[in-house]
């Protein structure tokens, strides 16, 4: 089987960022970005977890400019912290890809501040992180890379009840939180260029993978892999429609560094169903496709958070 991969610039002097770095395919697209000679900042949540990381790349990379930072996507309050760090440490910041996410808790959990985990961790967090570091982000020209999912192909942000308070669906309550943070990274591209912020968006997605996020973890609830995982991971080993952990990784440094990259645009696998393969381009899901949907998904973002993404 032919191994699928992609050519990243050189990025010496670039500051990249990239969330949910501690394993998976956040780690391995932040030795990437590493080994292309970017200085990158992991922030984590877990401590151990992350120095094991960065141990990891700098033994596969010698010579890595590699540092963890404080953050929990589910507290607010980590959030402004972690912004406060890097504005006070005053340094632009060239590339930031959102790829931290949870999925599926069986059961409904609140965050920090009582938003639905999902909603609050995948978009909501982002969303105040963007914020928090939007003139950092500004002052390095930034490529935003935010990474959804194929759960936004399909379903709708639940407007009467976005935390989920009401009734609990884990599924439907994950897509909502993948399409929300999908309209927001578009509505940031097109305020970016309406505004003059010199920011480019744009999204991505790894298609099918079996990556952690529907594995075991205790900490959302899960305290076993569930079927879906394990039908995965046996698909992907056979090389059959699905892809690995390397490949899904692929898609977001595609987006977050190729200087062909366009802002507003979404790329993913490329193979059958956009499961697996080689990533390109593909058309916006029917769901991130309209403008007033991203622009509602703002403001209420902005009225939860208590974070306004201004350029003032």
């Amino acid at each position: 089987m032919t191994a699928i991969d992609i050519t990243i610039p050189d990025l010496t002097g670039k500051r990249a960022v990239v969330t949910g770095a501690s394993d998976g395919m956040g780690l391995g697209m932040a030795e990437r970005l590493a080994a292309a000679g970017a200085e990158v900042i992991l922030p984590v949540r877990n401590e151990r977890k992350g120095e094991t990381a960065i141990a990891g790349i700098r033994e596969r990379v010698p010579g890595a400019n590699v540092s963890l930072r404080s953050l929990d996507l589910s507290s607010l309050a980590s959030v402004a912290a972690l912004g406060e760090t890097l504005r006070g440490e005053g340094r632009p910041i060239h590339i930031l890809i959102n790829n931290a996410g949870v999925m599926t808790p069986p059961d409904r959990q609140p965050t920090a501040d009582g938003f639905e985990l999902q909603f609050g961790t995948n978009h909501l967090g982002h969303f105040a992180l963007v914020g928090q570091l939007l003139p950092l982000l500004r002052d390095g020209g930034s490529r935003v890379t935010s990474q959804v999912s194929v759960a936004a192909r399909s379903g709708t942000i639940n407007w009467d009840d976005p935390n989920w308070e009401r009734s609990y669906n884990g599924m439907r309550a994950y897509s909502q939180s993948k399409i929300a943070f999908g309209l927001f990274g578009l509505e940031l591209d097109r305020r970016s260029r309406a505004e003059g912020w010199g920011i480019t968006s744009n999204l991505s997605h790894p298609g099918v993978a079996p990556t952690s996020l529907l594995a075991a973890r205790p900490e959302v609830g899960r305290s076993r892999d569930t079927l879906a995982v394990r039908m995965i991971r046996a698909l992907s080993a056979r090389g059959i429609l699905v892809g690995t952990v390397e490949s899904a990784k692929l898609p977001a440094l595609m987006a977050a560094t190729d200087p062909g990259a366009r802002g507003g645009a979404l790329y993913g696998p490329s193979g059958p169903g956009h499961y697996g393969g080689p990533p390109a381009e593909q058309p916006l899901y029917r769901p991130l496709r309209s403008t007033a949907d991203a622009e509602r998904v703002w403001r209420l973002s902005e009225e939860l958070t208590k974070v306004a993404l201004s350029a003032g």
